[in-house]
């Protein structure tokens, strides 16, 4: 499904945090940046959306190499080959993932049901850890009523390394919850160690729903400027790696599929990403 870019602006009537102003230039925080800088938010610029709580940071324009990362011996054949992605617009992104607090809100005020909880289930369910047992329509459905969407896969990489070319953007213990450390549960947001553009838990934590239909080799011949991804297929596109997963799947470029009406996994959820709001 293409990415909506019609949709209305994510942050009308915000709250910013800090004292940057509205319309001020990028400062050179990534790499690569844009040259279509203008009249746009700083790099890592936080704000909070009204409409969820949650806290999403400034991800401004840039390229970047996408899939397996230089030196990188565990990648599977579906992250090859690396490739040179020029993002054009930059976007808000989420700075954890949403919360179960937050998808409350989503629940109270459309009268969606809650995801379901397995009695089997042993992780935490405060407002503060991450929803899971959400679908990838579940999240499109929470991430639309936010005033927002699901980032692009190419999206979701750009901010999830933060500037770094290297398989984790910091040592893995210090950066994400995984089966080394997480005590068999998932756990609450912003505990780990933040990345370049100040997002928290990319790696680790639970697996994140992006927009794009997943498709093994997409990399070999998808666009080289903003990557819609496939514009059709069976599966969706997971990102991220979680607590119960080993190392190898807890690294900046692996991905995974999964169905996009299917709720089961107490491993994954979501993050939202959004457009900026120039008024």
């Amino acid at each position: 499904m293409p990415v909506n870019r019609a949709s209305p602006a994510l942050f009308a009537g915000i709250i910013a945090l800090g004292c940057s102003p509205l319309r001020a230039q990028l400062s050179s925080e990534t790499a690569a940046p844009h040259a279509d800088s203008a009249a746009k938010p700083s790099a890592g610029r936080v704000r909070v959306n009204p409409k969820d709580g949650l806290k999403y940071v400034w991800i401004p324009p840039g390229t970047f190499t996408m899939g397996c990362s230089p030196g990188d011996k565990e990648c599977f054949d579906r992250e090859k080959p690396a490739h040179r992605v020029t993002l054009t617009r930059g976007f808000w992104m989420g700075q954890t993932e949403v919360t179960v607090e937050a998808y409350r809100r989503y629940a109270s005020a459309t009268g969606t049901g809650m995801p379901p909880v397995h009695v089997a289930d042993s992780v935490r369910a405060d407002g503060n850890s991450p929803v899971v047992y959400v679908s990838w329509n579940d999240s499109q459905g929470y991430c639309k009523w936010a005033g927002a969407r699901l980032p692009t896969e190419a999206e979701w990489e750009y901010a999830a390394r933060g500037g770094s070319t290297d398989v984790r953007y910091g040592p893995l213990s210090e950066v994400a919850w995984y089966t080394g450390n997480s005590g068999g549960q998932r756990h609450d947001a912003a505990q780990m160690r933040a990345n370049g553009f100040g997002l928290y838990d990319t790696l680790g934590n639970v697996w994140e729903w992006v927009n794009d239909w997943f498709d093994a080799n997409y990399y070999q011949d998808g666009p080289s400027e903003d990557p819609p991804g496939p514009g059709a297929g069976k599966y969706r596109v997971l990102r991220g790696g979680s607590w119960f997963n080993p190392e190898r799947y807890i690294r900046a470029s692996v991905r995974i599929r999964g169905l996009p009406d299917v709720r089961v996994h107490n491993d994954a959820g979501f993050r939202c990403a959004g457009e900026a709001d120039d008024r």
